[in-house]
């Protein structure tokens, strides 16, 4: 698994173009499934109940694509390069999300992430846009593709 690295602040802008190692794979638990569905109240059989996602064309019961949206703060901080000094990095949205291909339960997934952007908005306050993609292990098509903001804050 990849680290985080670090540099100058005022390198930043030489990472456009840069693409990062990928993230370590991570499973898709149906006990995940089961917490995201509880904590957002989304509880649509093709979560939460194998017998009639068993049904469906998928086979058994998919991930809901914002539980693999919200696992990118967690998976792309795996490989980030971040700037010394950084007193906090900031979810600053996305400009575009797709979903591709649904994430069956046991499978695994990843992020690999391209720095599209780095922009300095205000004295010590840097805003990167990553092209991410998160991979499903053994599928050719990703689960998504999006294009992340963050904003890095230097002390």
């Amino acid at each position: 698994m990849a680290m985080a690295e670090t540099i100058k602040a005022e390198d930043l802008p030489s990472l456009v173009g840069k693409e990062l190692e990928p993230s370590a794979w991570m499973e898709i638990t149906q006990e995940r499934v089961n917490q995201f569905a509880e904590a957002t109240n989304d509880h649509q059989f093709i979560h939460v109940d194998a017998d009639k996602a068993a049904q469906t064309p998928f086979g058994g019961p998919i991930a809901h694509g914002f539980l693999s949206l919200s696992l990118l703060s967690f998976l792309n901080a795996q490989s980030s390069i971040v700037p010394e000094n950084l007193a906090m990095g900031i979810n600053y949205g996305s400009d575009k999300v797709r979903y591709l291909m649904p994430v069956r339960v046991g499978k695994r997934i990843r992020s690999r992430q391209k720095v599209v952007a780095v922009t300095e908005k205000n004295p010590g306050q840097w805003l990167i846009k990553s092209a991410v993609t998160v991979d499903i292990e053994g599928e050719e098509t990703p689960a998504l593709i999006a294009e992340i903001l963050t904003m890095m804050v230097v002390a």
